[in-house]
Formats: C-alpha cells, structure tokens, sequence
C-alpha cells in the first residue's frame, strides 16, 4: 500500500496528470482510454484519460485527444527532467458501453485503443501492459510510487 502522504487526484474525462512518487491518480473509464507512463528510476509518472482518438494539429493542445493527451503528458515529464522514451507504458479502457448495439463501424473504444498502442509506437513508448476492449466501465488506480496501476472492470448490468 502507499505511504500515509500520499495525495489522490481524480482524473475526469480530457484531463491528465503528470507527478512524482508522493500521488496516485484514479479514473473511471467506458469508451475512454487511460495511458499511464511510468519512468522508474525518478518514480515520476503521466496518466491520461481521452475521450476520442485525435484531431489535427490547429489551435491549443486538448487532453480530449489522445494524440493531444500524449504530447501534454510528455511535454510535462520533459519539464520534470524525464525522457518519455526512457518511460513504461500502460494502457487501459476502450470499453464497449452499448454491447447490443451493432454496427459497420467499429466502435468508439476500439478506436480508442488501438489509437493509444499506434501513439505509443511512434515514440517510440514501450508497452508493459494494456487491458482494452469488452463490454462496460473500468475503475483505474495508478500509484506513482510503485509505477502499480490496479484496473477493475464492471460489465453493464441489463435492466
């Protein structure tokens, strides 16, 4: 468990969050996808949650976007003194929330996920880990401390 210290941030949809070793960042995600970077031997990390796969490159940078996201998160572990290259990646989330929903076009979630893996790719990030797709909601725990980021999923409950 972390020390007694240590400080909770709650990441709400287009939010990130870059820290040290004293946080731990939860979110909620559905469709939405959650990139965790973590460098060990600084014990500083970035966690993101956005809520579509990326737009173009005009106007100010917007955590909504994963592309977005990713460029805030390193641009924000650079400034702490952390090459996101030397970095661990985690990824979460890209759930489906309306499972009996069909359609052509893949899903939201789906292109959230894999969005998230090809952003990476270009860092190039590597990935540790990743718990994507399904059906419903994941609670995410990222503790900086340890670089441990603990995920729950919770399948929607038909009325």
């Amino acid at each position: 468990m972390p020390h007694a210290s240590v400080i909770d941030i709650f990441l709400q949809p287009g939010d990130y969050f870059v820290g040290d070793a004293e946080f731990r960042v939860r979110t909620l995600l559905g469709s939405c996808v959650s990139i965790t970077l973590w460098h060990p031997g600084s014990r500083v990390g970035a966690m993101s949650h956005f809520l579509l796969p990326g737009r173009g490159k005009e106007g100010h940078p917007d955590a909504r976007y994963g592309n977005d996201a990713l460029d805030l998160m390193v641009a924000g572990l650079r400034a702490l003194g952390v090459d996101a290259c030397e970095c661990e990646a985690k990824v979460f989330g890209g759930g489906n929330m309306f499972p009996s929903h069909r359609s052509h076009h893949p899903a939201i979630g789906s292109q959230n996920g894999a969005a998230a893996r090809a952003l990476l790719a270009g860092y190039p990030i590597p990935v540790r880990s990743a718990c994507l797709y399904g059906d419903g909601h994941r609670q995410i725990i990222f503790d900086i401390a340890r670089g441990d980021v603990w995920s729950r999923q919770f399948k929607k409950v038909k009325p």
